[in-house]
């Protein structure tokens, strides 16, 4: 018999768990054992006093994060077990020497809620979004180096900004330690900021978006708005862009952009970066259509950084893709193409394109919509979580 600590649901609060749903809502929980901690690996248990799942307890909207639906202890052996499968889908996907960046563990999406992982050659950086696997971090970290051990040396943890604490926590190497930050990525070269950049040093997910970006771009007049560290912008020089303009609003991104772009194309005077806010630079640019000068770009990519965090967010985040598309279909050149692109959870498919479709429908341009777009292989999807589905683009012809 289990001797964790129970947290006791309500009364037909039980049926999203019997569909696998993951997460367990704090309006769900009737109540709970004393001196659960933050942190802790609990049981929870359904109004008929039966077991249905174990996970991490955290207080807030989502109280308990499922790490499994089985009655088996939470151990280094359980790691390892989810770890090795989430190594295997990987090793099927067919990374290899021209790819050395990946992601290794897509919490939901791998059945490890509040994790992940990304793989830079033989550096690991894991982040926690839970309290719970922040408490597990040195476990993980252990068994990480196990199963991976043909391919990883170090691992690097790196959780300030993505835990609710109030209190500082340090990131670190966890094992090992390194000063190559250099990644490759189908051939391209790049540097990853684990240390001070966003996320987990570098976007991995639009590796597969960046590839058709660079068959997009021969000939073509390319600005790359949100560059960060200007992955879609040397992509393009690959792809035989006549000149590339990256924008960011950071300092420090464009500073990196300058950095891959010269790794990659040294002393290629095709590429400029720009510091400055988007919606000023876009506003700066000619109307294609309507001031009579030439429009200077015919491919742009618009990637945003997440406009809406939560719900309570999503009416003004609509208006926001809205505003920001109508703006590059009022400055792309006839015959251009639209690489534009929301990674707001909350946003889903339908209410992207309808915030698209009114941003064209304002310009009164012709659209089509070549591709619709998605998160890659890497960051896989539970059947049971759709909330994991956060990746979606289009790519769009501009008459």
């Amino acid at each position: 018999m289990s001797l964790l600590k129970k947290v006791y649901l309500r009364r037909g609060k039980e049926e999203s768990l019997k569909r696998f749903h993951p997460w367990i809502f704090s309006g769900a929980v009737e109540r709970m054992d004393d001196g659960i901690e933050e942190g802790d690996i609990v049981d929870v248990i359904t109004s008929g006093g039966d077991f249905i799942a174990r996970g991490h307890f955290q207080r807030g909207s989502i109280m308990v994060r499922v790490l499994t639906f089985n009655d088996e202890p939470i151990d280094e052996g359980y790691w390892q077990e989810r770890l090795r499968v989430a190594y295997d889908v990987r090793k099927k996907i067919g990374f290899g020497s021209q790819t050395t960046a990946y992601r290794l563990v897509h919490g939901e999406g791998d059945c490890l809620p509040g994790l992940v992982i990304d793989i830079y050659g033989k550096t690991a950086v894991m982040q926690a979004h839970s309290i719970g696997m922040h408490v597990c971090r040195r476990e993980i970290g252990r068994a990480l180096m196990a199963v991976m051990s043909d391919t990883v040396e170090n691992v690097y943890y790196k959780s300030e900004m993505t835990l609710p604490f109030k209190e500082e926590v340090a990131n670190g190497f966890l094992y090992g330690e390194t000063k190559d930050d250099i990644a490759v990525e189908n051939g391209l070269k790049f540097h990853v900021d684990w240390l001070r950049g966003q996320k987990t040093g570098f976007f991995v997910d639009q590796r597969e978006n960046r590839a058709l970006l660079e068959k997009y771009s021969s000939g073509r007049r390319v600005l790359n708005m949100f560059c960060y560290t200007g992955g879609f912008s040397f992509y393009a020089m690959r792809g035989g862009a006549e000149t590339v303009h990256s924008v960011d609003s950071s300092e420090k991104a464009i500073a990196l952009t300058n950095a891959n772009v010269e790794l990659n194309f040294p002393g290629d005077a095709r590429h400029k970066a720009f510091c400055e806010d988007a919606f000023k630079f876009l506003s700066n640019i000619p109307d294609s259509t309507t001031s009579g000068a030439e429009a200077p770009y015919d491919l742009i990519i618009l990637d945003p950084p997440a406009f809406a965090k939560h719900r309570g967010a999503l009416h003004n985040a609509l208006k926001g893709y809205t505003r920001l598309n109508a703006k590059a279909f009022e400055k792309i050149a006839p015959g251009g193409i639209l690489f534009t692109f929301s990674c707001s959870q909350v946003v889903t498919k339908d209410h992207f394109r309808n915030a698209v479709f009114t941003a064209a429908a304002q310009s009164g341009r012709k659209v089509r919509i070549l591709h619709q777009l998605h998160q890659p292989a890497d960051h896989p999807i539970n059947i049971y979580h759709p909330e994991g589905e956060y990746l979606k683009g289009l790519v769009l012809y501009v008459e």
